[in-house]
């Protein structure tokens, strides 16, 4: 098991503990990671337009930048 904390410029965005044993099990905590990361920016949008951009982001356009810490826990 480990922490996954996924933050740019320091701030955090996601943080979660998953079991990482494989390649499977680091690419769901990834996929929940972006999903989280992605609807919590959708939440603070304030108007249709900015939604819409978001929209169709893909997943390397709303991951670049972030980095990935591992704790073991």
């Amino acid at each position: 098991m480990a922490r996954m904390t996924f933050s740019r410029n320091g701030r955090p965005l996601y943080t979660g503990v998953w079991d990482l044993s494989d390649a499977e099990h680091f690419g769901r905590a990834c996929a929940a990671a972006w999903e989280k990361i992605k609807s919590d920016q959708m939440a603070k949008e304030t108007s249709i337009g900015a939604v819409m951009e978001h929209l169709h982001d893909d997943v390397i356009d709303q991951l670049n930048g972030i980095q990935i810490n591992l704790e073991p826990q």
